[in-house]
């Protein structure tokens, strides 16, 4: 569950090892790649113990930075966040915010805005992960939908959690592992950076998460869940293009089929899980399950999940529409 380049489970992988979740098996990068890993260890020893304000003060004045200089992200953001606001205030869903920005540019242009801070929070979040404990998910996680989390954690076994680009992307695998005590396994793209993998890799193993490369992920995955443990992926954006279109946010998007097919195939439990920002440093999120149709053919199985799991993306976007990034690339086929 992570950003830019090595953003899904079924996107492609772009560099040269076999088992990216195995930190000390990985390549030691040249100088000037150990260097820039030096920096980010740095940068994150300093954002854990700077005060949450500064923390978050910082990466808003970052974002918007990042605003000013990439237009075309800018106008990519602005297109499909359009759209989303427009459907939704069809709907009648998203409150006066979002009716806005379906009717006024400035209004719409301010979303925009605030998706670039957004995804300079989730970067600076990637950076406090030491940070996360049992403190954070007790005094700062507020669960919405507590009956779903209760039967799903009733009894231990595996489950597929899918997720998207949205708010504390890293926060649903942390919290199951907190919760169960058993590690969930989820792919991550090698990058082209060893150093940075490297970090990525240990920082996310400290905090329970066990890390595996997109060309070993299905086997991995699916041994996962034969041992009875959680799997989690992203799937938000079809990456590889073998994924069904289904109807989101009034048109036809395609979606990765990989998180229903490996709960078809294993016999687990399909969960979408969400977690938003709410405030600073505050959260608040929660699980749905996604019902899989027990007859038909497989297409129309895989299809109906994927229609359900659209729908449940629907809703927690509609929450705050600005904390889904993948508005940052192109989506639906029709506006390319």
């Amino acid at each position: 569950m992570t950003p830019t380049r090595h953003e899904a489970m079924t996107g492609p992988t772009v560099a040269a090892t076999e088992r990216p979740g195995d930190a000390a098996e990985l390549p030691r990068g040249s100088a000037g790649q150990r260097l820039r890993a030096l920096l980010l260890e740095a940068g994150s020893w300093l954002a854990c113990r700077l005060p949450d304000g500064v923390a978050y003060g910082l990466a808003d004045l970052a974002g918007a930075v990042w605003y000013r200089v990439a237009p075309a992200r800018a106008a990519r953001a602005r297109r499909n966040l359009g759209r989303v606001a427009t459907y939704l205030a069809e709907q009648g869903r998203g409150g006066e915010r979002i009716a806005a920005a379906a009717a006024d540019p400035a209004a719409l242009e301010r979303l925009v805005r605030a998706a670039f801070r957004e995804g300079a929070r989730y970067y600076l979040e990637v950076a406090r992960l030491p940070l996360v404990t049992e403190k954070l998910f007790d005094e700062r996680l507020v669960v919405e939908t507590p009956e779903v989390v209760e039967a799903a954690f009733a009894t231990r076994g595996p489950m597929v959690l899918v997720g998207m680009h949205f708010g504390a992307i890293e926060l649903p695998a942390l919290y199951l592992a907190r919760r169960t005590g058993v590690t969930a396994t989820v792919p991550m793209e090698t990058l082209a950076d060893p150093e940075i993998q490297r970090w990525l890799v240990r920082t996310r193993g400290r905090v329970g998460l066990r890390i595996v490369g997109l060309r070993e992920a299905k086997r991995e995955l699916t041994a996962a869940l034969q041992r009875g443990e959680p799997v989690g992926l992203i799937g938000d954006r079809d990456l590889t293009g073998g994924g069904i279109e289904v109807p989101f946010f009034g048109a036809p998007a395609p979606f990765p089929i990989g998180p229903a097919l490996l709960a078809m195939e294993n016999g687990a439990p399909l969960y979408v899980v969400a977690v938003r920002r709410a405030g600073t440093a505050y959260y608040r999120g929660g699980l749905h399950l996604v019902t899989i149709p027990s007859s038909g053919s497989r297409r129309e199985r895989l299809t109906a999940a994927l229609e359900a799991t659209a729908r449940a993306f629907e809703d927690a976007i509609a929450e705050a529409p600005e904390q889904w990034w993948t508005a940052f690339f192109e989506i639906w086929p029709a506006d390319r």
